[in-house]
């Protein structure tokens, strides 16, 4: 043997010559001969003692290229390999926590990569050794809009995931006939390519706080910390000070703008969210007192244990009833569990001074009002003490400002819009709002508002569809109306922003632009960050 050639690229192959002339080929990261050796017209053929040196060679190269494989999946570094948190989330709770989580780990030196689904592919999936996987389930048990590519580009396929040890948070609705179905469908596809898990999955209904405890105590022993990271922000106290019904005589439910207000205003952002704790009717609360025999002035870590009651779920058959009964107020407390929290769309920014919403009236089955609209726009006089949260909600804050924007809602959903024209600033760039509700004579709500954007060149188109009228129009229907419009705006860069409810509204308005743009435009539309819902 006379030479061996190593090129620098670990994939191309080794080249060894003989001292008779002869050469060949070898892959350095099998071992495998790749080419005979070639020998010229007048050149001896290998000797015995030549052909065991050859073998040994590609033993050798054989070893070097398992080696480096081993080497490239397991790098040596005193600083551990970044853990992968990686979320799917729609309305931004997925997305808060993914954050949370990355923040305390860091925090505790263990570094993190922060991706959004649709960010994570093949490659980095085998680059990972761990992950935390937070997944919310969209509508009916879809992907949420930042998932939806990793849904359709991966879901379906095999990769060889044996070396990753995935933890999975999934958040979700009982409510819901599919609870939790895209993070299950998610966590399965993992299990079926071999990831192991960092810890059996979980499944939050309504970010149930034993759920919540449960994966804050796993991040905590990712770290070995026994100081466990806090589950959920401090709820804020908060007055109704405004209660207006805003479409009397209208075939539809009623609609009220309920503002509230506190002397510390917290800051947020136009497509940011309210949470705010429901509480009973007092004749509810007066009720139980009396099934419990207690009194209502029973204090409780200060505080009257009718104020207790009136923010949790009270039973509704004898036989809770009676298992109540034998407690003291502490026992009964502990039994019983806090109220889940309702979401809304704030309509203000924080210069307007006050958090504002919009807020339809539900009735039930049973005919009795929805828990959080029964009590904003019914039951809790001017002047009640509430609790609230702001969330932020980044997948629907505002785009850049010179950028147009096409505002679409329907209903309530109006709330999520005018947030976001209350953003604009006159001249800097077009906004066209396109508007559905039921009666031309009794739902144009905010009406003089949005005569005064259109004078003031904040917003450049107004149009409005309304079911009761003739003929009849769905928001939907504005697009096919002025769909060169649409295509004319969205060819110089415009934005798309979808708010109010999923069902019939945004389904109708999804369709739509697919019927007008075709399904790879929406679908390069939203991927691209130009097309946002808020939808409920």
């Amino acid at each position: 043997m006379r030479q061996i050639q190593v090129p620098g690229d670990p994939q191309q192959p080794a080249q060894v010559s003989f001292a008779n002339g002869q050469q060949a080929l070898v892959a350095r990261s099998s071992g495998a001969l790749l080419s005979a050796p070639q020998a010229g017209s007048n050149r001896r053929p290998l000797t015995p003692m030549s052909w065991a040196l050859l073998l040994s060679l590609l033993y050798l190269a054989g070893c070097l290229g398992i080696a480096w494989r081993w080497r490239r999946r397991h790098p040596q570094s005193s600083t551990p390999s970044p853990l992968l948190i990686s979320y799917a989330s729609q309305g931004g709770q997925a997305e808060r926590l993914a954050r949370e989580a990355a923040s305390y780990l860091q925090a505790h030196g263990q570094p993190a990569r922060l991706l959004s689904l649709d960010q994570v592919d093949a490659q980095v999936l085998d680059d990972s050794r761990q992950a935390l996987l937070v997944l919310s389930t969209y509508g009916d048990g879809e992907a949420p809009d930042n998932a939806a590519r990793f849904a359709r580009q991966l879901l379906g396929r095999d990769l060889a995931l044996s070396h990753l040890r995935v933890g999975v948070l999934g958040l979700g609705d009982r409510h819901y006939p599919h609870f939790c179905r895209f993070a299950k469908q998610v966590e399965h596809w993992l299990r079926r390519n071999g990831a192991q898990p960092l810890f059996p999955p979980l499944w939050a209904d309504q970010l149930d706080p034993a759920t919540l405890q449960q994966w804050s105590q796993h991040l905590g022993q990712l770290v070995g910390d026994s100081q466990l990271p806090p589950t959920q922000t401090p709820l804020l106290n908060v007055h109704l000070t405004e209660r207006q019904w805003l479409n009397p005589c209208s075939p539809g439910a009623p609609a009220y703008r309920i503002c509230l207000h506190t002397d510390a205003l917290p800051d947020w952002q136009a497509g940011d969210v309210l949470e705010l704790r429901p509480q009973a009717p007092a004749t509810q609360v007066t009720t139980a007192l009396q099934q419990l025999n207690l009194a209502a002035n029973c204090l409780i870590d200060g505080v009257p244990l009718a104020v207790h009651l009136a923010q949790r779920q009270l039973p509704t058959d004898a036989n809770a009833w009676q298992a109540l009964r034998a407690l003291d107020a502490d026992a009964v407390l502990a039994r019983l569990p806090l109220l889940p929290l309702r979401t809304y769309s704030l309509a203000s920014l924080p210069a307007n001074g006050e958090l504002e919403l919009l807020v339809r009236l539900v009735t039930l089955a049973d005919g009795q009002p929805g828990l959080g609209s029964g009590w904003l726009c019914q039951h809790a006089p001017l002047g009640a003490a509430m609790q609230v949260r702001l969330r932020a909600n980044p997948a629907f804050h505002h785009p850049p400002t010179a950028t147009p924007l096409i505002l679409i809602g329907a209903g309530t959903g109006l709330a999520g819009l005018l947030a976001h024209l209350r953003t604009r600033q006159p001249g800097a760039a077009d906004t066209w709002l396109l508007f559905g509700e039921r009666s031309p004579e009794h739902d144009r709500w905010y009406s003089d508002a949005l005569q005064q954007a259109l004078q003031d060149g904040r917003l450049q188109h107004l149009d409005c569809a309304f079911t009761r009228a003739e003929p009849a129009q769905y928001v939907q229907d504005l697009l096919s109306l002025h769909s060169e419009r649409l295509r004319a705006w969205l060819a110089r860069g415009a934005a798309l922003y979808v708010c109010g409810r999923l069902e019939g509204m945004g389904q109708g308005v999804e369709q739509r632009l697919i019927d007008l743009l075709g399904a790879s435009t929406v679908d390069d539309l939203r991927t691209s960050g130009r097309y946002r819902r808020d939808l409920y």
